[in-house]
């Protein structure tokens, strides 16, 4: 038995630990938060989406960032302040458009193996997490929307998802909420479905003590250092003093973080804070309980989408800012989406509405890093951007097997500090 220490305990550090604990590892969790899932894992869209597994990387988003540059409520909003690591991420980006086809094929695929391991955790854990498996469904205003879908339909059905294209008064039929006369068509995926990743994330950690798991929040990793002997992360906590741990291995997961993590571990993993922002609606009326659509949405031409959160919450999220590692909620980010919901939704009152913000970690070619670093023991499950929540119960498993690879292969005997 090894021991591995995670840093992050968000969706993808806490499923890491789960799949290490359920290998016979044992397993040290670091993050600098006082809970589970408090940053990024906290309040995003809540869909499990292989429908929108396609990668941003395409000519197309490039010329509607151009475009919505100067607009503060544009659903891609790029801050053209001069920073070196924002226009490199972008040039390598923009490098990564050859391989569209190919990552969107992939993510997809990917997608779809995540749904089997997630709800096995949650069954076998006992997790509640507002899951609603009523699919989802994408909806577009006009023509020119509704066949550039068709295409990006292709790329998802060769990566083995069902999606369909759909009539205005089949969409209704799935979600009779829809306001008449709209849209102009939609691709529905009854696979899909959403849930609180909150929720979730904290159940998951609670299990994952329940198995044996060591949680070590409030702690701000200050060094790692590599030996022969293994893993060194000391840390501090406020002012109550620091801690240390000696691991064999450590996986980082640690979002926008992970950047500054790997640098420490000789790697170079480009991360990039994209910031989306969201909105719960507090459904405290039975008017506006009936209002509010039960299955979830995507609104191509304004990046929006939509989940349902039990009874009493609705989710509105949206947008993709490139601004750094800035976690301010900006009230004109917000106004929109409060905007749509009120548009859209009539009879949903949107007078107490809990606004946030979360950074999505995202590579250039909006592939998580996933596996070995450079140096023996150095793993990484990172840089999911917007489908960290999709992709991470199956990216745990692939970083877990590699753990286990390398210990086959004659890792170091397994000893804690």
């Amino acid at each position: 038995m090894s021991t591995v220490a995670v840093i992050g305990s968000g969706i993808t550090g806490v499923t890491t630990a789960y799949a290490l604990l359920e290998r016979g590892h044992e397993v040290v969790v670091l993050d600098r938060q006082r809970y589970a899932g408090m940053e990024t894992s906290f309040a995003n869209g809540g869909q499990l989406s292989a429908s929108n597994a396609e990668v941003w990387n395409n000519w197309g988003t490039v010329a509607k960032g151009a475009k919505w540059m100067l607009r503060r409520d544009a659903p891609l909003l790029i801050n053209p302040r001069p920073s070196f690591h924002k226009y490199s991420w972008l040039a390598e980006f923009v490098g990564r458009i050859r391989d569209y086809r190919a990552n969107t094929v992939a993510t997809t695929a990917l997608a779809i193996e995540a749904r089997k391991h997630l709800f096995a955790m949650a069954e076998k854990e006992g997790i509640e997490f507002d899951l609603e498996r009523r699919g989802i469904l994408h909806v577009y205003r006009d023509r020119d929307g509704f066949e550039a879908a068709a295409a990006v339909n292709a790329l998802l059905r060769e990566g083995g998802l069902d999606r369909r294209a759909v009539t205005p008064e089949e969409m209704r039929a799935i979600e009779p909420a829809l306001p008449r006369g709209a849209f102009h068509g939609g691709f529905f995926t009854p696979s899909d479905s959403t849930g609180d990743i909150h929720k979730f994330t904290r159940g998951l950690a609670d299990a994952c003590v329940r198995r044996g798991a060591r949680f070590e929040f409030g702690a701000e990793v200050s060094a790692i250092e590599h030996g022969p002997d293994g893993v060194g992360i000391r840390w501090t906590r406020g002012g109550e003093g620091a801690g240390s741990v000696r691991a064999d291995a450590v996986v980082v997961c640690a979002g926008v973080a992970s950047r500054r993590f790997a640098a420490m571990l000789g790697d170079r993993v480009n991360v990039y804070p994209v910031k989306g922002y969201s909105i719960t609606v507090h459904l405290d009326d039975e008017g506006s309980r009936s209002a509010a659509p039960t299955v979830s949405l995507l609104d191509e031409a304004t990046k929006i989408v939509t989940s349902r959160l039990g009874r009493e919450r609705f989710r509105v999220a949206g947008t993709a800012e490139f601004n750094g590692e800035n976690r301010d909620i900006r009230a004109d980010r917000i106004r929109p989406l409060v905007e749509w919901t009120g548009g859209m939704f009539p009879g949903v009152s949107t007078a107490r509405v809990v606004p946030w913000a979360g950074l999505r970690p995202m590579t250039p070619s909006l592939m998580p890093r996933i596996g070995r670093g450079r140096r023996a023991g150095v793993f990484y499950n990172t840089g999911h951007g917007h489908l960290g929540w999709t992709l991470s119960a199956a990216t745990a498993q692939m970083v877990a097997d590699a753990v286990d690879a390398e210990a086959s292969e004659g890792g170091r005997t397994a000893r804690a500090a």
